[in-house]
């Protein structure tokens, strides 16, 4: 089973992923965090596999509490989950020690894939088109 935390500073959005991941038979949602420190706290203690990390998020965004996991020895993945199709961001968010870069339109099927890619440690850096 791959544990995954969610980490996106809208509710709904964590609901909605929460759901889509774990209609998936290999795929448990182990948490959901609001903001960046919540989510650096969350998987230090859970250590989920796999962190669906939002880019844009208040306090501490998603490619800072990416690099602070990542940075950390932390044995999770992480993939950036955002609605902004942006090259320097996708840049960034690899450099930070991401495994991928996903948009926001991506498709159940994608986002599976690229939770289940992460797992097993390849370093994907998808980038699906809108």
């Amino acid at each position: 089973m791959i544990r995954v935390l969610i980490a996106d500073d809208h509710r709904l959005v964590r609901q909605g992923l929460a759901l889509l991941l774990e209609s998936a038979t290999d795929i448990q949602v182990v948490g959901e965090a609001r903001e960046g420190h919540e989510a650096v706290e969350m998987t230090t203690r859970l250590l989920p596999d796999v962190v669906l990390m939002d880019a844009d998020m208040p306090r501490l965004d998603g490619l800072q509490a990416t690099q602070i996991i990542r940075s950390s020895g932390l044995p999770s993945k992480v993939i950036i989950l955002t609605a902004m199709s942006d090259e320097n961001l996708q840049r960034k968010a690899l450099a930070n020690g991401a495994q991928a870069y996903l948009l926001k339109t991506s498709e159940r099927d994608q986002l599976t894939a690229a939770v289940r890619a992460a797992y097993a440690e390849g370093t994907s850096g998808a980038t699906p088109k809108p």
